[in-house]
């Protein structure tokens, strides 16, 4: 379960469904915990706080709640009945959903790739991926494997009650304990706890059963050969008893295992093998005549081309009157060694460090989760605790921050081994913490969406950084080395893009790739499986590297990281001058769509790129002064005065930057993003009093402008910050992006109005976007990239919603910088 109360929707499904039963919730909406007498603030409302008002008067489930609040549940949780259904259906963006002026501008794409829809990464079609699928389940670190089956044989007793809660591996505690990535943050397990309690006057048999099939339920299983067997495994005075479930199908074999603890409470059965597509007969008449199934001994009988094969775990528990006891159940995948597309090269898991790399881990890890889940929880709630226990944190915000971290383990991610003779000397020789921080850290990839199949998207990850670099530092500077090693490098061959039709190398020496490679390729060794335009032209990659790297030196203090990436700023930087073309100091865009709005078409000086560049060239004077190279800083520091009075000239009206300095309408479009070179300058300690880059007059007066027609006037000030919007109030429909919202967008801009002091719009700018995926929409745990007004969203399960951690930062630093206030105050 994740944390966070989301606000109310009237659900649709019956009140007492018999086949459905839902746990009371903790409270209502704002209900706080109360222990020992202690009182809520009573004289500090949200809206004093500079927060909207916090929630609805219902619940997702309010209709369904029993009486019974539930054993160690969670003040904050989001909490939805399972048969609830949303009742605003939209559908995913496709080409239909073009207008006709759009779909012209696209028409040399379309001819091209003969797809079904246009939109950021990789192409998307109604063909389903194989490798996706794979990735983000059982392939990946996350905990989505298969279907998954946590089923009772009926209704539950009367006056039974009984409370779930997930805890999944890898947990986000690595900020606060540093042991815990090393060990815990890379383990492919998950575990599922079950407390039950009898509140009747009578005892009470009670099984849970957990029902997994081998394999995928796609072409992978429909060859054959797959097994079950049942192992036990004593270790330390503790018991663990399941079902390993073998997957040998290459070029990625693997290992499940269903796994539960044995206790003095609780009695452990299995069934070892029966068919996933019947009507289950077997399995429920067999739990069904003692409560228990009926364990064979030995392994299973290989499966049958074409024919699956499941197992199942049941635990057996005998509940006196008002008695408790708590079932405790894994799921474990053991994947060693990987393959990608290719198959060109062997990887091995981060995890194989710890439980080594046989494919023989899953009894281990099945055991050491059960047995350390308990200390995981512990970390987990001293590191959450501070946001959950402040009350003037609206429960919608504390919902969006943690459980948007989910992309981090379902995002396709991989965590893997990097071996020492792997590394190319010749590129990253003169990085001197190149080698050890990668042989340490190891290698971290996740995609830029499920949909959109490349890992570390760089554009994207530019939001989505924070979470990485707040959290999991070593990794965030582990993925920054190896994006350096691959602008070092090159790749000659040639190849054609969609939406311009020409030819051009597929990465070129000297600047960013837009990501490190396909899965269904080599990834990290062929790089830029973008193939809609030619990146190394775009204006917006180079820069926001240079911004990351002083960024992740600011908030870690590490000057040998800055150190190494030092020259590679220099190159990326020396490779953007050439956009510069009147040498004004200010660069231009391309007159198409040259950045990470890629299908909104951007020409000369534009708010965005010019932003970005402008606050890169700030930075660069900031790390020339640190690197003790003062030629390199006067040229920076020249560049910088002279694009400064550039971008204000030829981009400020007076309320807001326009878009760009085009002679088409939509140049004086209001960009929602138009503020994002200011703010990296302020999550990075720079950007006002001596560093000043924007008047800080034109910035807040920009964001104001943004609040009032991004934000208040579109669809209510309800759904958050549409993309463009027109000085006359309606949304910029020049492009099938502009009249988007850009959930990672929206998180970021709402950072920025935090970090100009308008925190109450930043939080109502958030809010609108949670509670439309989350609550009206939906699709909580699957974020999308944007959605429309109506009717249509895009981008299932992406990455760039990560930028909420912007916003944490944002009132970290705003605390900080209050703390010392109200310290030289009293000195």
């Amino acid at each position: 379960m994740g944390t966070g109360v989301p606000a109310s929707e009237q659900t649709s499904c019956a009140k007492g469904d018999p086949q459905v039963y839902c746990a009371k919730d903790a409270g209502d909406s704002e209900a706080v915990q109360v222990t020992d007498g202690e009182s809520p603030e009573d004289s500090r409302s949200q809206d004093e706080l500079g927060y909207s008002n916090p929630e609805d008067p219902g619940q997702l489930m309010a209709s369904y709640e029993g009486r019974a609040k539930g054993y160690q549940v969670p003040s904050f949780g989001w909490r939805i009945c399972l048969a609830h259904e949303f009742a605003e259906k939209r559908k995913p963006f496709n080409a239909n959903d073009i207008s006709l002026s759009n779909l012209i501008k696209h028409l040399g794409m379309g001819l091209s790739s003969q797809c079904a829809c246009v939109g950021k990464g990789r192409l998307c079609t109604s063909k389903s991926c194989p490798w996706s699928a794979q990735v983000s389940c059982a392939a990946g670190t996350g905990a989505c494997v298969g279907s998954l089956h946590s089923t009772m044989p009926s209704i539950p007793e009367p006056g039974l009650s009984i409370s779930f809660l997930a805890r999944m591996s890898p947990s986000p505690a690595a900020r606060s304990h540093p042991s815990c990535p090393m060990t815990t943050s890379s383990l492919p397990v998950g575990v599922f706890v079950w407390d039950v309690e009898n509140e009747g006057d009578e005892a009470l048999d009670v099984s849970i059963m957990f029902s997994m099939r081998n394999g995928l339920g796609g072409g992978d299983d429909a060859s054959g050969g797959l097994w079950n067997e049942p192992f036990c495994l004593e270790r330390n005075g503790e018991t663990v008893r399941g079902l390993l479930l073998h997957h040998p199908t290459l070029p990625n074999p693997y290992t499940m295992a269903v796994a539960a603890r044995l206790t003095a409470d609780t009695t452990v059965t299995h069934i070892t093998a029966f068919d996933p597509d019947g009507t289950g007969q077997q399995v429920w008449q067999d739990l069904l005549q003692d409560g228990q199934l009926d364990s064979p001994a030995g392994r299973s009988t290989l499966s049958q081309k074409g024919v699956g094969i499941a197992g199942a775990v049941c635990v057996t528990s005998k509940l006196p009157p008002r008695g408790r006891c708590r079932m405790e159940f894994s799921l474990a995948w053991d994947m060693p060694r990987i393959m990608f597309g290719a198959q060109g090269q062997v990887y091995y898991r981060r995890y194989t460090r710890f439980f080594g790399s046989d494919g023989d881990a899953a009894p281990a890890l099945s055991h050491y989760a059960l047995c350390q889940y308990a200390d995981w929880e512990e970390r987990i709630s001293a590191w959450q605790s501070p946001v959950l226990d402040d009350r003037s944190l609206p429960a919608w915000y504390k919902s969006a921050l943690f459980n948007e971290l989910y992309f981090l383990a379902d995002g396709g991610t991989v965590w893997l081994e990097v071996p020492e003779d792997s590394l190319p000397e010749e590129l990253g020789g003169n990085m001197c913490q190149l080698r050890p921080l990668l042989t340490e850290y190891g290698r971290f990839g996740y995609l830029e969406g499920q949909e959109y199949r490349m890992y570390n998207t760089y554009d994207v990850h530019f939001y989505a950084s924070f979470a990485l670099i707040m959290l999991w530092p070593k990794l965030e500077l582990s993925l920054q080395y190896d994006m350096a090693l691959a602008t070092l490098g090159e790749d000659l061959t040639w190849r054609r893009y969609l939406m311009s039709g020409v030819m051009a190398p597929v990465k070129r020496r000297n600047v960013i790739p837009h990501d490190i490679g396909d899965p269904d390729d080599e990834p990290w060794l062929r790089v830029n499986a973008y193939v809609i335009h030619d990146t190394a032209d775009w204006k917006d990659l180079n820069l926001k590297f240079v911004l990351q790297v002083y960024r992740d030196y600011y908030l870690t203090g590490d000057q040998g990281f800055l150190r190494d990436m030092w020259p590679v700023c220099l190159a990326v930087m020396e490779s953007e001058m050439k956009f510069d073309k009147d040498q004004d100091g200010l660069i231009e865009n391309g007159g198409y769509a040259d950045q990470t709005y890629d299908a909104w078409v951007t020409t000369g000086p534009s708010a965005y790129c010019g932003g970005l560049w402008l606050a890169a060239v700030a930075v660069m004077v900031q790390m020339a002064a640190l690197c003790g190279t003062q030629d390199i800083q006067d040229k920076f520091s020249s560049i910088l005065s002279r694009g400064q009075q550039a971008y204000e000239r030829l981009l400020w009206n007076g309320r807001y930057y326009n878009y760009d300095c085009s002679s088409r309408p939509q140049s004086c479009s209001i960009m929602s993003d138009q503020c994002a070179g200011q703010w990296f300058l302020r999550a990075s300690g720079l950007g006002e009093g001596e560093t000043e880059v924007f008047p800080t007059q034109h910035v807040v007066r920009a964001l104001q402008t943004i609040f009032e027609f991004n934000v208040q006037a579109f669809a209510g000030g309800t759904m958050g910050a549409v993309n463009g919007m027109q000085p006359q109030g309606v949304p910029d429909r020049s492009s099938v992006q502009s009249d988007e919202v850009w959930v990672g967008v929206v998180y970021g801009l709402a950072a920025t109005m935090i970090q100009e002091g308008l925190t109450w719009e930043g939080f109502q700018t958030a809010e609108g976007c949670y509670r439309t995926v989350w609550e009206r929409l939906g699709l909580g745990f699957q974020t999308p990239e944007a959605y429309c007004q109506k009717r249509v969203f895009r981008s299932l399960a992406y990455m760039r919603p990560l930028s909420i951690w912007a916003m944490q930062l944002a009132l970290q630093q705003q605390h900080k910088k209050a703390e010392l206030q109200t310290s030289r105050a009293q000195d």
